[in-house]
């Protein structure tokens, strides 16, 4: 799962530790702002603590409650055959389509029949019918067509009892299927440096991409089971207990996280009414905003966040980078605001985050970085 800030590399660097020390007392486990939902499936699994986990996108509650909100395995391998069988019934009910699709891509092996084959595909994508809602939006872009009308037909025969599952896979699998540059912000372009990439992730199966992450999700469930809420982490904290231990990562990015995530939103809803631009985004009015991605915004809002906690008496570990960051907050404005309602005790660890696309001349995609962690407990 491509994710630009996900805590799975902080949890075997100091965080998990911490996690396993504090959770000892607590009733439950919050995670404001879930994302990957690997901090949420980590406690799910190493403790007896039901998890409540938010996000303000789908495509994160989705992928964590796949885990927390299971507290069984499930038989995959049925699963798959019965899935695969009614995916492909549904592609082959329109036949005209899926000969469309072969013969645009009997296109010759060369740059210029690639070309082709993409400008054809994209053509062919943006006459499909709402049925296909994956294929209108992304197909020749992010995805072949081939591999559009796979995620399509996969979301259209979701069924109970392991839907989340099943859904939680495909996103995984939308995710490295995606021929883009580790998130979704725009897909690979058609130069010279760009194709073969491009090519090289249409190339991957969907069905099989799909199939071993629900494999891999059947290992992996919750001792206790845990819920999601889709919804604002300001009013989540209305529900907060004083025996709670909650987790904050709130976002570092003065862009949306929305804008780079669009495609897996687009995948966990089922639906795009317009896809815009070269990132062929929603309109921005459909695209969740956090208020902690605004420069105007993002301190008053941690502050509230923070008062929010407090007040409700539960303890909190708080994550962030150290340094300054976009958004307006730092790793020393986050624990000014903290200390105005909690004692703090802080640890400074080694770690790396996303630079949103970073383009190898001016900076890296991925930098190393010192990120703070904070444990807090109220006055």
């Amino acid at each position: 799962m491509k994710y630009m800030g996900s805590k799975r590399a902080m949890l075997t660097n100091g965080l998990g530790h911490l996690i396993d020390e504090k959770v000892k007392d607590r009733s439950r486990f919050v995670d404001l702002f879930c994302g990957s939902g690997a901090v949420s499936a980590f406690v799910a699994q190493r403790t007896d603590l039901p998890v409540l986990a938010s996000d303000l996108q789908k495509y994160a509650t989705t992928l964590t409650e796949a885990i927390i909100c299971r507290t069984s395995p499930f038989d995959a391998a049925t699963i798959e055959a019965s899935w695969r069988t009614a995916a492909n019934s549904w592609i082959l009910k329109d036949s005209s389509l899926v000969e469309e699709v072969r013969a645009i891509g009997q296109q010759p092996v060369n740059a210029n029949g690639h070309l082709k084959w993409i400008s054809q595909s994209r053509t062919l994508a943006q006459s499909v019918s709402t049925r296909y809602p994956i294929t209108k939006a992304y197909g020749g872009y992010y995805y072949s067509l081939t591999q559009a009308l796979a995620i399509d037909a996969l979301r259209a025969t979701l069924i109970e009892p392991n839907r989340a599952a099943m859904l939680a896979a495909l996103i995984s699998a939308a995710s490295s299927c995606a021929a883009a540059p580790g998130h979704t912000a725009q897909p690979f372009s058609t130069t010279e440096t760009s194709l073969p990439h491009l090519l090289s992730a249409w190339r991957k199966d969907v069905f099989n991409e799909t199939f071993n992450a629900l494999i891999k999700l059947s290992a992996i469930w919750a001792n206790a089971k845990g819920m999601v809420k889709q919804d604002n982490a300001l009013e989540v904290t209305a529900d907060l207990t004083e025996t709670d231990l909650v987790f904050v990562d709130p976002p570092y990015s003065e862009v949306q996280y929305s804008r780079f995530y669009h495609v897996l939103e687009t995948v966990a809803s089922g639906c795009v009414t317009t896809a815009e631009g070269s990132g062929r985004y929603p309109p921005i009015s459909e695209r969740p905003q956090s208020g902690f991605c605004l420069t105007t915004k993002s301190i008053d809002e941690f502050d509230r966040l923070m008062l929010g906690i407090a007040a409700q008496g539960s303890n909190a570990i708080v994550t962030f980078p150290a340094g300054a960051t976009s958004n307006g907050l730092s790793g020393t404005i986050v624990e000014e605001l903290s200390a105005q309602y909690f004692k703090v005790k802080k640890r400074e660890v080694a770690s790396v985050f996303s630079t949103l696309g970073g383009n190898r001349l001016n900076r890296d995609a991925r930098q190393g970085i010192s990120e703070l962690i904070l444990f807090l407990v109220p006055y």
